[in-house]
C-alpha cells in the first residue's frame, strides 16, 4: 500500500475519533436512525463472523471452525468470561480436527 494511502486513512480515523468528543452535544441523532444503526452494526458483525467461520480459500472451510464460532457463541449468551469463551472455541475446534473432521 503507497504510503500516502496509509496517511489519508490515518488522517481519517483521527478525524472520526475527534468527532465523536467534538459533535456530542452539537448534533442530534434521530431515533430511527439510531435504530438503523444498531440494527447495521449487529448486521454487518454477523457477516464478519460468518464468512470468517465458514470460508478459508474461496472455498468451505470445513465442519470444526463452524461448530468452534457456536460453541463460542453458546458460551458468549450465558456470559461466560472472555479467556473461557477463546479456550473453549480453539479446543472445539482442535477435537474436531484432531478427530479427522476437516
Amino acid at each position: 500500500m503507497p504510503l500516502l494511502a496509509i496517511l489519508v486513512l490515518a488522517a481519517g480515523t483521527y478525524a472520526f475519533r475527534l468527532a465523536g468528543p467534538a459533535l456530542h452535544g452539537r448534533l442530534e441523532i434521530p431515533e430511527g436512525l439510531r435504530r438503523l444503526l444498531a440494527t447495521a452494526t449487529a448486521v454487518l458483525l454477523v457477516a464478519l463472523v460468518a464468512s470468517a467461520a465458514l470460508t478459508e480459500d474461496r472455498g468451505f472451510a470445513g465442519w470444526s471452525r463452524p461448530a468452534g464460532v457456536l460453541v463460542a457463541g453458546a458460551l458468549a449468551l450465558r456470559r461466560a468470561p472472555f479467556p473461557v469463551i477463546v479456550l473453549a472455541a480453539a479446543a472445539t475446534t482442535a477435537l474436531l480436527r484432531l478427530c479427522g473432521v476437516p
